[in-house]
């Protein structure tokens, strides 16, 4: 049976120009634009068999940064393994293809990204806000997010 390390080098030696080691042990940073291609290698090898999709999560690391991530904790049933996948993104075009189609939770995580975040999974089934009415304006957990003083002509207070 592989370790979680074997795991990550067999993913940057197979997808050398795609995905890196993370800075930390049992994490790797993959590029957008390959996500659900990667997600599918881990569900599908043998080898790995990530057929979990435990959290997905949003972060955004500031105006100043400049970037988004979207974070993937998945997890191997048969095989008790944790990996973390992180993509990172511009802040300006948070854009991340959906792996909905790998994993089947993806559906609900990925719109509560989009809704708190702002983060667009292309390809998603029905990407809309989850936990907030269909017009809120803004994306409450970006750290630029200025609060609306009134939702609805009611007065919002905090």
């Amino acid at each position: 049976m592989a370790s979680v390390n074997d795991i990550v080098v067999k993913l940057t030696s197979t997808w050398s120009d795609k995905v890196k080691p993370g800075d930390a042990p049992g994490m790797v940073i993959v590029e957008a634009s390959h996500i659900r291609d990667v997600c599918e290698f881990l569900q599908r090898d043998p080898d790995c068999y990530f057929d979990m999709l435990s959290c997905l999560t949003g972060l955004d690391n500031g105006p100043e940064a400049g970037t988004m991530e979207v974070i993937y904790n998945l997890y191997s049933i048969p095989f008790d393994h944790h990996l973390m996948v992180r993509v990172i993104v511009p802040r300006d075009n948070p854009e991340v293809p959906s792996v909905t189609s790998v994993y089947r939770t993806a559906n609900w995580h990925e719109r509560e990204a989009y809704d708190l975040f702002g983060i667009r999974f292309t390809d998603h089934p029905d990407l809309r806000r989850i936990l907030l009415p269909a017009d809120w304006e803004g994306y409450p957990l970006r750290k630029d997010y200025r609060h609306q003083e009134y939702y609805r002509g009611i007065k919002v207070e905090y």
